[in-house]
This record gives structure tokens, C-alpha cells and sequence, in this order.
């Protein structure tokens, strides 16, 4: 198939036909990927032999799939309707999910109707939520992808959402320009309470507070968490009564629907607009339980990345969404499939035989065509998926244009997959009077594979599917490679090593530091650090 050119594949009509699926309104085409009916066919019996059903139907029910760590990874149960079953270790959780999103709801009520008020009595209208990683990287996508919906907008008129991750001090003084703290709650989203960066972030921040609002009183009216951690929640001077919880059984990068998710979108746009997010992405847990592998989006979409990595030896995978609302998209699947499937090794411990995960990038159309798209058709090849919605956000039809702006948006969306799957000949540049001397250089090789996806319009229900759709793609690429796609060893040296840096540093400002520890690169640059 690496030797099949896209324009013969493309030449099969019944070929075409075949990978164009629809779920719903949501629309799969991968006819643009290398691969006919037979290599379908032996991908599917791939995912058979990895028993990918299996392991499927082991996540939904509960069972520790996540093996390093002996957990479930059940992101599906923060979506499950009220009266749905779904039990570990013989209790049923979605009772408890549905405790935490009731609580959620009450105090997002609260603040926003204006009864629950600041330390001063004024009502709380700017929210800064304080988290990293998994923590931040999913709830500020969908707060983008809402920010232009009309419903959404519309509910979250008046207020405002901002996030604080990096523990760089800069983002300190970005995140708190323009705030008043009379007016500002503040959200610490760390299950442990123990996470350096947000940690630190979290003192600095209140102690603006302090210095602003006159006293420790008013951390209580004015500071609330997602963690697990009560005492330290309580120590850190947080009433009990605002802090929402979440499971060991909710990964991180995963952790939208949770209480890390739910409660900033519910205070920024309201709890029926969250409900509507959490039901969309219950819908694509059905489709991807229930679909027949061939017309399972999840399942198809995850073999296609599986094929391109593991056989065609294709490294990157560039996700191209035309919509401006998916700005902050593709920085949350960078950690949701690069976090979960940059893995050498299988569950057994033995190393993978063959590529696994790869280097994701991307940006939204047309922004992206002046920017990279340029070494996607003449330079490296690499897999693209396509986003599009067939509504948009702001539909804008100005008097005297041939077509509407969306529709302008939308020639490039169904444009490009054709320009990089075709390509252009040196003999239809000759037929089109080119001079001689640029048809070297105006020639595209083509054979660039893509799949395209289109969606209704960009609103919390398709966004809810949109979102869950990637998560089940993600796994699915695990199973197959037989890794564990729920773990994250791989960002645990890092940080031990930066505590001895940490240590290193704190005693060097109060005139000590010993430095033995290090290489001896990382000790000249330390000591150019201090200069």
C-alpha cells in the first residue's frame, strides 16, 4: 500500500464509498487514507486479535484496566446518565458522580445568581481557575469552543473565566490583570493538593487576595477546589462545603467531566449549558459501544493512526480544525494522545516491536495554510485530520460576495484534503503553460493521507462528542499496541530531578548550595545562572 499512489486509490469509486461513515450527523470520510478494503479488512482483524472488544467492555464496567497502577479508568461514568450502573469493586459510582454534579450545580447557582457573595458582599463575576496539565488543558479548550456559541455566550454574559498554569510569575501578573479581587473566585484544581506548580501559583494568588481584600477571613467567601484532600483543603483555609471531589479512577487528561471541568464551565456558562457537554459525550460512548467495528468512528479512526504509525512509519499527525472557537484544541489532544500513548513498552514490560504514538500539531484553517502547510505538501509527508462544522458559530453573509465567510472557510476545509491526497503533476503544469524553469518547483508529489470530519455546528453537544470521540480513539490505539495508555511515567524524572534543582537553588540563594549532584554542563549553566 506505501507504494499505492492516493490518485489510483482514490480512481475506486466503491473503495470511496465504503470509508465514508456517518454516526449520527457526524460525518467520517478516510477515503483520502492509504489503505483499500483489504487493508481495512486486516486492521479490523487486528483490533480482533488485540482484543480490543474486550478490553472495551472492561473499561466500561469498572475492571482495573489500568494495570501499573491498579485502577479503573472510567472518564465514561462522569457522563452516565442518573440512573445508569456502572460498579467497582461491587458499588455503583454514578450515584456518587451525580452527589458531586448536584453539589456543583447548587454553588454555581449560587455564584452566579449573586447570592453567594465575596468577602465585601459584591457578587462574584471573574473566575480564575488555578491548574496544570490534565487540570487546565481540556476545561480551556471547551471554555474557547463555547466563548462564540450564542446560547453559551449569551449565558455567560457579564462574566469572566481565566486560567493560571504555568508557575512562570509572568503568567501570575497576565492571569490577575484587570481582576478586583472583590469580585474574583478562585479555583485551586489539584486532587492531591500537592502539585508544585499549581501549589505555588495557588499561595500567590491568595495571598493577593489578602493584600487586597484587608484579611485570611476572606480565603473562605472568596477560594474553592477540586481535590480529594480535605485537610490540606481546610489548612489552606477553604470551606469544606467548597470542595468537590473526583476519583483515583479519573486520569487526569480525561478529567474535563469532572468536578476539574464541570464546575469553572458552570459558573461560566451555566450548568444546563455543562449538561448539555456531558450528554454529548455520553452519545459517543453509545456509538462507541454499540457500532459495528466497520461504522465505529473511535475504533476506524484509531486503526487508521495505528496504521500510519506502526506501518507506514509516518511520525507526526497534524489535527486541522476550521473553526477559530478549536483554537485551544489541538494543545489538549497533544497531551491526550502523547501523554497516554508515548510508550515504549507493553503491560508485560516487554519493549514494543513497533512505533508507537506520535507527534501531534496543528491549527486552525485557514491560519495554518500560511504557516505549515507548506512543508505538508512539498517537504515531509504527514497525516492530517480535518474538522469542519457544517453551521457556524457566527454566520456573517456580507451584500456582493459571491459566498458567506463560513463558506470561504469551508473551500479550504474541502480544498486542501485534495491538494495534499493529488498533488500536481509536472505534465498538467506543462499543459497549463508553465515555464519550464518553476515546474520543478510548483510540482506537489501528493500522496498525502487525510480523513476529514464534519459536524453539525460547534456547540456543547457536539463538542461533548467531538471530545469523547478523540478519548476512545486514543484507547483504542493503546490496545492495540497492547500499552497502557492510562499511565504517565514518563513525566515523573523530570520533576524528581527539578526538586534537586529546587533544593539546590534555595540554598544557594541563603549563601550555600551544593551542587555535587549534577553534571557538569547543568553546574556551568547554573552558575551562569547566577551572574
Amino acid at each position: 500500500m506505501k507504494a499505492a499512489h492516493l490518485r489510483t486509490l482514490l480512481a475506486d469509486q466503491a473503495r470511496n464509498d465504503s470509508m465514508f461513515v456517518n454516526s449520527g450527523q457526524m460525518v467520517l470520510d478516510y477515503c483520502r487514507q492509504k489503505v483499500d478494503k483489504e487493508t481495512m479488512s486486516k486492521l479490523l482483524a487486528l483490533a480482533e486479535k488485540a482484543g480490543v472488544e474486550q478490553k472495551k467492555q472492561k473499561m466500561f464496567s469498572g475492571e482495573r484496566i489500568n494495570e501499573t497502577e491498579g485502577r479503573p479508568v472510567l472518564h465514561v461514568a462522569l457522563r452516565s446518565p442518573r440512573d445508569a450502573t456502572i460498579n467497582v469493586d461491587g458499588n455503583n459510582v454514578v450515584p456518587e458522580v451525580w452527589k458531586v454534579l448536584d453539589a456543583m450545580k447548587s454553588f454555581t447557582d449560587k455564584v452566579r445568581s449573586g447570592e453567594w457573595k465575596g468577602y465585601t458582599g459584591k457578587p462574584l463575576t471573574d473566575v480564575l481557575a488555578i491548574g496544570i496539565g490534565g487540570s487546565y488543558l481540556g476545561v480551556e479548550f471547551v471554555t474557547e469552543a463555547l466563548r462564540t456559541d450564542p446560547e453559551a455566550a449569551a449565558a455567560a454574559k457579564g462574566r469572566r473565566l481565566r486560567f493560571l498554569a504555568n508557575v512562570d510569575p509572568i503568567d501570575v501578573k497576565r492571569a490577575l490583570e484587570g481582576l478586583n479581587a472583590e469580585t474574583t473566585l478562585v479555583l485551586v484544581v489539584s486532587k492531591t493538593f500537592t502539585t508544585a506548580e499549581t501549589m505555588l501559583n495557588a499561595k500567590t494568588v491568595k495571598a493577593w487576595l489578602i493584600k487586597e481584600l484587608g484579611s485570611e477571613d476572606c480565603v473562605a467567601k472568596h477560594v474553592a477546589a477540586c481535590s480529594t484532600a480535605l485537610p490540606k483543603t481546610e489548612a489552606f483555609g477553604i470551606d469544606s462545603k467548597n470542595v468537590f471531589g473526583f476519583w483515583d479512577w479519573v486520569g487526569g487528561r480525561f478529567s474535563c467531566w469532572s468536578a476539574v471541568g464541570v464546575l469553572p464551565l458552570a459558573l461560566q456558562y451555566g450548568f444546563g449549558i455543562v449538561q448539555q457537554f456531558l450528554e454529548g459525550g455520553h452519545a459517543m460512548d453509545q456509538h462507541f459501544l454499540k457500532a459495528p467495528p466497520s461504522e465505529n468512528l473511535p475504533m476506524l479512526m484509531a486503526l487508521l493512526q495505528v496504521w500510519n504509525c506502526s506501518a507506514l512509519g509516518y511520525e507526526g499527525c497534524a489535527v486541522l480544525p476550521y473553526c477559530q472557537a478549536l483554537v485551544r484544541f489541538v494543545p489538549h489532544i497533544q497531551q491526550l494522545d502523547m501523554e497516554s500513548n508515548g510508550k515504549r513498552v507493553r503491560m508485560d514490560g516487554s519493549e514494543v516491536e513497533v512505533s508507537t504514538g506520535a507527534i501531534y500539531f496543528g491549527e486552525p484553517g485557514t491560519n495554518g495554510q500560511h504557516s505549515f502547510y507548506q512543508l505538508m505538501h512539498q517537504g515531509r509527508a504527514i497525516p492530517a485530520e480535518f474538522i469542519g462544522f457544517r453551521t457556524s458559530q457566527n454566520p456573517v453573509q456580507l451584500p456582493g460576495e459571491p459566498v458567506s465567510n463560513h463558506d470561504e472557510l469551508m473551500s479550504n476545509f474541502f480544498a486542501q484534503p485534495d491538494a495534499l491526497a493529488l498533488g500536481k503533476t509536472a505534465e498538467e503544469l506543462k499543459a497549463e503553460g508553465v515555464p519550464d524553469k518553476l515546474i520543478p518547483h510548483k510540482t506537489f508529489p501528493g500522496d498525502r493521507p487525510s480523513l476529514s470530519l464534519l459536524l453539525p455546528v460547534c456547540n456543547a453537544h457536539w463538542l461533548g462528542q467531538l471530545l469523547a470521540l478523540y478519548e476512545h480513539r486514543t484507547a483504542v490505539q493503546g490496545w492495540v499496541w497492547d500499552i497502557n495508555s492510562f499511565d504517565q511515567w514518563g513525566v515523573e524524572l523530570g520533576k524528581v530531578l527539578a526538586k534537586e534543582v529546587r533544593t539546590y537553588l534555595s540554598g544557594k540563594r541563603s549563601g550555600a548550595g551544593d551542587d555535587s549532584k549534577f553534571i557538569s554542563p547543568t553546574k556551568k549553566l547554573l552558575k551562569k545562572y547566577f551572574e
